[in-house]
């Protein structure tokens, strides 16, 4: 069982940057590549970005792509989403999510634990 709790979310111009945080309870956070997701009003909730177990590989939704830098630290349990150059079309309910199998993924289905979300508003 993981728990993962999000932070760092807020209210920030266009143009601005924000630093999410997601920490993770338990001793086996190496153990599970790690992604962000993203749910505006009335969407579905997509993919932002994945970091593997190790921290060796990353993807990006290309809508973030060259913006935002997924990062994590298996010493403190935590996984990190940068977000620079922020638009007002980021604006959404930001969702961490860790998957215990051996790859990385774009999609919804194969993560397995879910953060409770933090509030991203960028106003133009």
């Amino acid at each position: 069982q993981v728990q993962l709790v999000e932070s760092g979310g807020g209210l920030v111009q266009a143009g601005g940057s924000l630093r999410l945080s997601c920490a993770a309870s338990g001793r086996t956070f190496s153990r599970y590549a790690m992604g962000w997701f993203r749910q505006a009003p009335g969407k579905e909730r997509e993919f932002v970005a994945v970091i593997s177990r190790s921290g060796g590989s990353t993807y990006y939704a290309d809508s973030v792509k060259g913006r935002f830098t997924i990062s994590r630290d298996n010493a403190k349990n935590t996984v990190y989403l940068q977000m620079n150059s922020l638009k007002p079309e980021d604006t959404a309910v930001y969702y961490c999510a860790a998957n215990a199998g051996t790859g990385v993924y774009t999609t919804v289905e194969p993560y397995d634990y879910w953060g409770q979300g933090t509030q991203v508003t960028v106003s133009s």
